[in-house]
């Protein structure tokens, strides 16, 4: 299910049922995972684009750099362009969704189910958690963290963190509300989606006490992602604001 006209470089792993478009270039090392859809003119695997690091010719063998993994069934549509990582592997988690015209630039990492919609920009060495939703033409400054679950609205200008759950626009972004109904679908309680836009209402963004979870809950885990991120640095909360 590769075309013919798309260019698969050396240092290149494809896992089973792979299907990669015409145009498309993806370069090593690199490892593509089972199911992964790739659309025409994907371009994945160029070097970092960083001045300090040489800027090597990976079609040729030229196997410098950390490279790139694509998680098992995501899907990379047209003219997408993610760059090899310069320590780490740059890498799309399981199921996420990229979009036309996204770029995900050197040493990013995007968790599981995440969807980064059309024209979106994330710079270098950026967090992104596990069903986060990016709307389109948004821009995430370089080194920021967004946490599960959260929401980016279309065309927002995100230069600081935002925590799981937390729904951000606006020019500059605030935290405008919870992402309610991926909570849902997370199957998080009413009573804790309330304790926590309490928090946040408040304005405790680094949620620095810790919550009254039950045991079992699956924000739980969320929160523990959010608070092994060192250096956060929370955009502020925009409640009420118009």
């Amino acid at each position: 299910m590769v075309s013919p006209l798309a260019v698969v470089g050396p240092g290149v792993t494809l896992g089973n049922g792979v299907a990669i478009g015409p145009g498309a270039v993806v370069l090593g090392p690199a490892v593509v995972e089972d199911g992964v859809w790739i659309g025409p003119g994907a371009q994945i695997g160029a070097p970092p684009e960083m001045s300090n690091l040489r800027q090597n010719t990976a079609w040729t063998g030229d196997l410098e750099h950390a490279g790139v993994r694509i998680g098992a069934g995501a899907v990379i549509r047209e003219n997408v362009v993610i760059h090899q990582g310069s320590y780490r592997e740059t890498t799309v988690g399981a199921r996420s969704w990229i979009l036309a015209r996204a770029y995900i630039a050197h040493d990013v990492l995007i968790g599981e189910d995440a969807t980064v919609s059309a024209g979106v920009s994330i710079g270098g060495h950026c967090i992104i958690g596990d069903r986060v939703n990016i709307g389109m033409n948004a821009a995430v400054h370089q080194r920021r963290i967004i946490g599960p679950g959260a929401m980016i609205g279309m065309g927002t200008p995100l230069s600081r963190d935002v925590p799981p759950y937390g729904k951000a626009f606006g020019s500059p972004a605030r935290l405008r509300g919870l992402n309610v109904i991926g909570m849902e679908r997370f199957a998080i309680s009413s009573a804790e989606i309330e304790l926590l836009l309490q928090r946040y209402t408040a304005g405790d963004l680094l949620l620095e006490e810790s919550l009254s979870l039950h045991d079992d809950s699956p924000l739980t885990a969320d929160l523990a992602w959010w608070h092994a991120k060192p250096g956060r640095r929370p955009l502020h909360a925009g409640f009420g604001e118009r």
